[in-house]
């Protein structure tokens, strides 16, 4: 996909913001300032946009294009690790039947709610089932007026799923997504030809810790380590950046 395939803009990317974007607004230089003095072996120009600091800049008037769901678990059938089960119980039912040395042994052995009452000896009905979430999925924000898409991958958990104790899956679905996080790999497509663009590896762990984007029509793959950089400066600002969470929270519904 390129810039050609997304939807016409509105006329609020002709506002004030975004000249200020196009030309170099002061607040990017000032942002552009304090980057180059973090890592004072790095020179740039003082029109050169930094990826991190672009996309988590608000008053771009950013838009969200194709937000998808990859994949998507809801279930309450999956067996989890037998301490998680016990620890659900209800403190009389502890009391009632206290860890024994063969209980202790299953600990960290994945079953099921029923088998886990099985084993401990109690009515199924004792132990609740909590509903298992993970749901991955991707999607592209993008600025018509600086000709730059970006597409980012998201989820609501690292884990191999989120346990949750609701009374329905969309309880679930939207408990499970009250600390979501963006993840993984990060596509750049850049078609501006009048301003600089550069990621910077802020560890400056990368055998290229400053990459400059040429013009392409074209998504170009993020090495890991400004992928890190990206994620860990959209993840301290998403409180800003509610377009993100508003276009997933539509996707899930």
């Amino acid at each position: 996909m390129d810039l050609t395939t997304l939807p016409t803009q509105s006329s609020d990317y002709t506002d004030a913001s975004t000249t200020n974007a196009i030309a170099g607004s002061s607040t990017h230089d000032e942002t552009l300032q304090a980057t180059i003095e973090d890592s004072p072996a790095i020179s740039l120009s003082p029109n050169t946009m930094v990826l991190a600091e672009v996309l988590s800049d608000e008053t771009l008037n950013w838009r969200i294009h194709n937000c998808k769901i990859s994949e998507k678990t809801v279930t309450q059938d999956l067996p989890m690790l037998f301490l998680y089960h016990y620890d659900s119980l209800d403190e009389s039912v502890k009391q009632a039947y206290p860890l024994t040395p063969s209980l202790l042994a299953k600990f960290n052995t994945p079953m099921t709610a029923s088998e886990a009452a099985t084993f401990i000896g109690i009515d199924s009905k004792l132990i609740a089932s909590p509903w298992q979430v993970k749901v991955i999925g991707s999607l592209v924000v993008f600025s018509e007026a600086l000709q730059l898409a970006v597409r980012l991958h998201w989820t609501n958990t690292g884990k191999t799923t989120e346990q949750l104790y609701t009374k329905d899956a969309a309880e679930a679905l939207i408990a499970a997504f009250k600390e979501w996080q963006f993840f993984g790999r990060i596509d750049v497509l850049y078609k501006n030809q009048q301003q600089t663009l550069v990621s910077i590896d802020e560890h400056n762990t990368s055998d290229q810790p400053l990459l400059t984007f040429s013009p392409s029509t074209e998504y170009h793959y993020l090495p890991a380590s400004h992928a890190l950089t990206i994620i860990a400066k959209l993840e301290a600002d998403k409180v800003q950046l509610p377009w993100f969470e508003s276009a997933i929270l539509e996707r899930l519904g």
